[in-house]
């Protein structure tokens, strides 16, 4: 079997998303940089087990607010259990 990867790239777009959520003290820089890579590719869900910064419900409000102020939009963000457990209710 034939190994794929991809890997997405942390262009200059990302790094300024980075810096806007550094400025507005969203999350600490390495929980930035997923979170930016996500929203700046597009991403419909970022799964996590990071539930202090990223997979939080009193975060989820604002960085929808600063997401949208960018013009992207914000994926789901949520802990890979509880993923599989939505994919096994449907």
């Amino acid at each position: 079997m034939i190994e794929s990867r991809a890997w997405l790239e942390v262009v200059p777009a990302v790094e300024e998303i980075v810096a806007v959520y550094m400025r507005r003290k969203l999350m600490p820089l390495g929980d930035a940089y997923h979170l930016a890579v996500a929203s700046y590719y597009g991403m419909h869900f970022l799964l996590t087990w990071n539930c202090r910064h990223l997979a939080n419900a009193n975060k989820v409000r604002h960085l929808q607010i600063v997401n949208g102020e960018l013009g992207l939009a914000a994926p789901i963000i949520t802990t890979p259990d509880l993923l599989l457990m939505e994919i096994k209710d449907d």
